[in-house]
C-alpha cells in the first residue's frame, strides 16, 4: 500500500478567468491541482483523487505530482468554471458552473495509506457528511470550507449559504479552511479572530483563515498570524489552495508558527505566476531568507 503525507480529493477543472480589464485566458485548476501542486513543491508526497469526463482526460497532464500518484475515476460531466474579476486585486469576482462533475463517494477512494485526507472540493454535493465522517475515522481530515458554501443554480449563477450542517460535522474536522468572506458567512462575524473562536467551539480543531493581507491561524489557545508579501497577483487563483495544502502537509512535523511561515510564504511565491506552484523547497526557503528575514 502506497503511503502519502495526505490524499488531496477534489475535481479538476478547466477555469476561464477574466480580469478586471477584461482579458480572459483558460487554465486547468481547481483545488486538488493546485494543493497538490503546492505539497509536492515542499517535498511532500501527496496522492490526488479526481474525476473527470472522459473526452477531458487530457486535463490531468496539468498536475505537478508524478503521474502514478494520481487516482482519476471517470464523471458524465467535468467541473467547468468561469471567474470574472472586477478589480485588479481580484478580491471581487463573480463565478459561473459551466457544467458540474458528479459527486464524490467513498468507493472514489483509492485504498492508500495517507497521514491527512484534504477534501478540496468546488461546489455544495462534491462530498456529504458520511464522508467527513468516515475520511476522518482513517486519518486526521482536513477541509476547505468552500465546497460547503458556494453552490450552483441550475443556470450556472453561483451563490454561497451558510452550511446547514456545520454544528454536526465540524467536530470530524481537524484542519479547517476558509477565506475571510467565508469565515462571515459561517458565523456572521467579519473579526477573523472572532470568527476563528467560534469555529473552533462549534469543533474543528484548527483553522485557517486566509485574506488579501495576511493569513491566520487558531488552535482553541493562541493566534497565529503571517503576512502576505506577493511581490504581484498575476496568479492570485488557487491562493487559498496553496496555502492550506502547504499548511497542512507542514503541520505533520511543525509546529503552527512554522507551518505558518512556511504556508504564507509559499503562496505569496505562488501568487506571483498564473497556474500551479511548480519550484522546489529550496526556492521557497530561498523566498522566506528574502522576504520574512524579520518574521522568522
Amino acid at each position: 500500500m502506497k503511503h502519502y503525507s495526505s490524499a488531496i480529493i477534489g475535481h479538476i477543472t478547466l477555469d476561464a478567468n477574466t480580469d478586471h480589464l477584461g482579458n480572459t485566458a483558460h487554465i486547468v485548476g481547481g483545488a486538488v491541482v493546485y494543493s497538490s501542486a503546492s505539497a509536492h513543491a515542499l517535498g511532500h508526497r501527496v496522492a490526488a483523487v479526481t474525476k473527470v469526463a472522459k473526452e477531458d482526460e487530457s486535463r490531468l497532464a496539468q498536475f505537478v505530482i508524478p503521474e502514478e500518484d494520481i487516482y482519476c475515476t471517470f464523471s458524465k460531466k467535468s467541473t467547468t468554471m468561469a471567474n470574472k474579476y472586477f478589480t485588479p486585486d481580484k478580491e471581487k469576482r463573480d463565478c459561473r458552473a459551466e457544467s458540474v462533475g458528479d459527486p464524490f463517494t467513498l468507493d472514489d477512494i483509492p485504498d492508500l495509506d495517507a497521514e491527512i485526507y484534504h477534501l478540496a472540493g468546488l461546489i455544495y454535493g462534491d462530498f456529504n457528511g458520511e464522508m467527513i465522517k468516515a475520511l476522518s475515522k482513517k486519518a486526521p481530515l482536513a477541509v476547505d470550507v468552500q465546497a460547503l458554501l458556494r453552490h450552483a443554480a441550475p443556470d450556472g449563477s453561483m451563490f454561497f449559504e451558510d452550511w446547514s450542517e456545520k454544528k454536526e460535522l465540524l467536530p470530524y474536522i481537524s484542519y479547517l479552511k476558509t477565506d475571510a468572506a467565508e469565515a462571515e458567512i459561517l458565523t456572521g462575524s467579519s473579526d477573523r479572530f472572532e470568527a476563528a473562536k467560534m469555529l473552533y467551539g462549534w469543533g474543528a480543531k484548527e483553522i485557517c483563515i486566509t485574506h488579501n493581507t495576511e493569513v491566520l491561524a487558531y488552535d482553541g489557545k493562541d493566534f497565529y498570524t503571517c503576512p502576505i508579501r506577493a511581490r504581484n497577483l498575476s496568479g492570485r487563483t488557487g491562493r487559498g489552495d496553496t496555502t492550506f495544502a502547504a499548511y497542512i502537509n507542514e503541520r505533520l512535523n511543525k509546529s503552527i508558527k512554522e507551518s505558518l511561515l512556511i504556508a504564507t510564504a509559499t503562496v505569496s511565491l505562488k501568487m506571483e505566476t498564473p497556474g500551479p506552484l511548480r519550484c522546489e523547497r529550496k526556492d521557497i526557503e530561498a523566498y522566506i531568507d528574502e522576504f520574512y528575514a524579520d518574521v522568522k
